[in-house]
């Protein structure tokens, strides 16, 4: 017996110490020296307390290859899935479920646009060799550590990452912003199978030139039901293809800069938090690049080498989203004697047809046949034998413009001047994106950069257009002065919150903007000539909880309330949201119960007409928040009447449904006493990890729950879809950036989890309770400061060659 419990211990501590060096080997190496290919001298990196390198080098490639290396060891899983994402190679290692996320994805031709683009960049240009320089240094880590834990869990082979990754990664990002997959189909079903009455109150007018005239051009095509279901089918993959995958997508954003004149400092100040979903690692890393001539604090998206966000001690940008509509979906006219022919410009084309083989793991690989019509992609391909009969065309600023993105971005990394930032601005051409920019002499700036393309008069991006058309055609693209821009505004500052923008010429630009609430509140803090503003200020401003929304909204249908309610407990809790400011701290239960109510209401007006699959597209919209304030002002909508009822509702008899129900899920699932229907216990964030999708590795991948303040389309925009509580957090500031150009070294920054994407390492997770705190971390800039702060060194230096 004590033989045999000796060798089990003996197993047990085997067990342990190989489970030991295993997760070990894992971890990224911090310290030491290690040799890579290609230097052209020694290059020291430095690690803060938060695991944030300070790379020094004596050249630009040696400080990017050194970049990809220790972006790498900290990242490599996240730019793994990442360009599987893009390129539609997720099943591979994933297995079949992914399958219909791989096929949509390569129904984009993100692949296709990617291996063009690269062709066509010039092997001369400091932005190419900056990118080959990374890449070779994400390589050199890859090929010679240890694969990370995720490789082994889901058996990921190694393989070279290239520019083509990079490039369909920033297509992922491009695609991320594109609302249009699932709000085209959405518009054009109400107005074609509901009617004009019920586009008013998502603020359309009913123009239907442009879209699909029905009945009035001889070889226009018509929507059958199977068509609706393929429009319907295509939403739901969309969005789920983004939400399911675990990653990092674009979502919204603040930014503003205020000049010398309305600062303590009498210097700009710069504030800056792009919303982006958040995960498990979060899409931003941190890193501090200085070589001759060049100085940068940045902040990096996986597989790209030039910082997206960034500063020195000279100036500094943020960005938030245009969202400017960019791409449209086109409904083709099909020949009646082939299949393969779509009536284009008065002539019958033949459609271009290829085939992809896409892997599967456990599973002979799946063949896809993509089409291609005169205006893009055919996207309904993606259903195979179950599409409908009209053929779904795509067309996509991504994959139409010239996009020198990576020269911008490498330029906007060195722009010290308004001039030098407006060229760079210009070369952004999709996504669409806001740059906002201050310096240290006394500019700041800002520029909607991206390339709008001439739609013809009467074309309406917001509905589904009709291929058989001219007016589904573009007629080239407006120039970048076209596009709304202020530097130095006599106002003082500049803010940027994802509304919709006017443009210096008075055109239209279509969009699937957000809220303007959002932007007011900044705007009316902003613009208050009694505050100076420094960087406390400034945080507060990026923290703040309150916006005018919920009060608007609530302000028509309080006398409602007042009306269908009799119960006096109940009366209480109207009264209580009639005093209610539309703020979202911890504490609040006017916030529980506005947003309990919110869904009810959206649910008891439109779920009835929209059917399942229309209506769960609708709340992953942005249309959804501009029609609730309409529709509760508005007591004559068609919405109000329950068509699976015989008696026709009104907004009364439907707020009443809503009412009731509200309150029943609310005790259902806090309990009766409404003091305890807290918004920290609703509205709770997790930082999800692609393998944290399935359970029981949720416990070990991902990080949360935290009680979140902040709600949708506030400051502090931790937003939730709308739903039934409670309400798990889906995206939110990605970071928080706050740089007064008086002390720019000691800027504000801080990562909603940490810098690491390693499982068990010290910076896995190590800033998530400080993020959901408000809390923010000093970013480490001049000399002295990154020495006194240095926990470790790595010394990257030239490979010996052998003897």
């Amino acid at each position: 017996m004590k033989r045999s419990l000796t060798v089990l211990a003996v197993l047990i501590l085997a067990l342990a110490a190989g489970g030991g060096w295993y997760l070990y080997s894992k971890q990224p190496s911090r310290q030491g020296q290690v040799e890579l290919e290609r230097l052209q001298g020694s290059v020291t990196v430095r690690y803060d307390e938060r695991g944030v390198p300070h790379i020094r080098a004596e050249n630009e490639t040696d400080l990017y290859r050194a970049l990809g290396y220790v972006h790498a060891q900290d990242r490599l899983f996240q730019m793994e899935v990442m360009r599987r994402l893009a390129r539609g190679e997720l099943a591979e290692i994933l297995g079949p479920k992914l399958l219909d996320t791989d096929k949509l994805f390569r129904s984009l031709r993100i692949r296709e646009r990617a291996d063009s683009y690269v062709a066509g960049l010039d092997r001369q240009s400091p932005a190419w060799k900056g990118l080959q320089a990374y890449l070779d240094g994400v390589n050199q880590y890859q090929n010679s550590h240890p694969q990370p834990i995720e490789f082994d869990v889901l058996g990921i082979p190694k393989r070279s990452f290239t520019a083509e990754d990079s490039i369909s990664v920033a297509g992922y990002m491009a695609y991320s912003f594109a609302a249009a997959f699932r709000t085209e189909p959405l518009l054009t079903y109400v107005r074609d199978q509901l009617g004009s009455d019920y586009l008013k109150v998502f603020d359309l007018y009913w123009q239907p030139k442009g879209a699909l005239a029905k009945g009035r051009v001889p070889l226009a095509p018509s929507l059958a039901a199977s068509d609706w279901q393929d429009l319907g089918a295509i939403a739901r993959l969309s969005e789920q293809a983004l939400a399911d995958a675990g990653l990092p997508q674009f979502e919204g954003s603040n930014a503003w800069a205020v000049s010398g004149t309305r600062t303590k400092s009498g210097k700009p100040l710069l504030a800056g938090d792009p919303h982006i979903r958040f995960a498990v690692p979060s899409v931003w890393y941190e890193a501090q690049l200085s070589a001759p001539g060049f100085e940068l604090y940045g902040h990096h998206q996986a597989l790209v080498p030039f910082a997206f966000l960034g500063h020195n001690l000279d100036f500094g940008w943020s960005l938030t989203m245009f969202q400017n509509d960019d791409l449209d979906l086109i409904a083709e006219k099909v020949n009646p004697n082939n299949a393969n022919q779509v009536w284009y410009r008065g002539k019958w084309v033949d459609l271009v047809n290829s085939e992809q083989q896409i892997a599967v793991k456990g599973q002979p690989p799946v063949t896809q046949i993509l089409r291609q019509s005169p205006h893009g992609p055919i996207i309904n391909d993606v259903l195979g034998a179950n599409a409908g009969k009209t053929p779904i065309a795509m067309w996509w600023a991504f994959l139409e413009t010239p996009n020198p993105i990576l020269d911008g971005f490498y330029q906007l990394n060195r722009a010290d001047t308004l001039a030098k930032a407006r060229s760079a601005a210009s070369k952004v051409q999709a996504p669409g994106l806001n740059i906002v920019w201050a310096n240290a002499k006394g500019d700041i700036g800002w520029w909607a950069a991206a390339l709008l393309p001439k739609r013809p008069i009467g074309a309406k991006g917001a509905f589904i257009l009709d291929g058989s058309t001219s007016l589904a055609d573009k007629e080239g693209f407006y120039p970048f002065s076209a596009n709304p821009q202020e530097e130095n505004p006599a106002r003082g500052y500049i803010v940027s919150a994802n509304f919709q923008p006017v443009s210096p010429t008075g055109m239209e630009i279509p969009g699937y903007y957000n809220l303007a609430d959002r932007g007011q509140q900044l705007d009316r803090q902003l613009s208050d000539k009694s505050v100076k503003w420094d960087i406390e200020a400034s945080q507060k401003l990026q923290l703040g909880t309150t916006t005018a929304y919920g009060p608007r909204l609530l302000a028509p249908l309080l006398p409602v309330l007042r009306e269908v309610v009799n119960d006096p407990q109940e009366l209480k809790l109207v009264e209580q949201l009639a005093q209610w400011k539309g703020d979202y701290p911890l504490d609040s239960t006017s916030a529980t119960l506005f947003n309990q109510f919110l869904f009810d209401l959206t649910d008891a007006a439109f779920h009835d007409e929209l059917g399942d699959a229309f209506f769960d597209t609708l709340l992953s919209t942005r249309v959804i928040d501009a029609a609730l304030p309409r529709l509760a002002a508005s007591a004559d909508s068609p919405w109000w009447d329950n068509r699976n009822t015989l008696g026709q509702e009104s907004r009364a008899d439907t707020v009443r449904v809503a009412w009731r129900a509200s309150l029943a899920h609310l005790k259902a699932t806090f309990g009766d006493d409404s003091t305890k229907w807290l918004w920290g216990q609703a509205h709770t964030l997790t930082h999800g990890h692609p393998l944290g999708l399935q359970k029981p590795l949720d416990r070990v991948f991902n990080v949360g729950p935290f009680a979140a303040p902040g709600t949708h389309e506030v400051p502090n925009n931790q937003s939730a879809k709308i739903g039934p509580a409670p309400w798990p957090v889906t995206y939110g500031p990605s970071t928080r950036r706050l740089i007064d150009f008086a002390d720019p070294a000691h800027s504000l920054t801080v990562n909603p989890v940490g810098q690491s994407g390693v499982l068990f390492d010290k910076h896995y997770q190590d800033q998530a309770e400080a993020y959901i705190e408000g809390v923010y971390q000093q970013a480490h800039f001049n000399e002295e400061e990154v020495t006194a702060n240095t926990h470790s060194t790595l010394k990257l230096l030239p490979a010996r060659t052998a003897q």
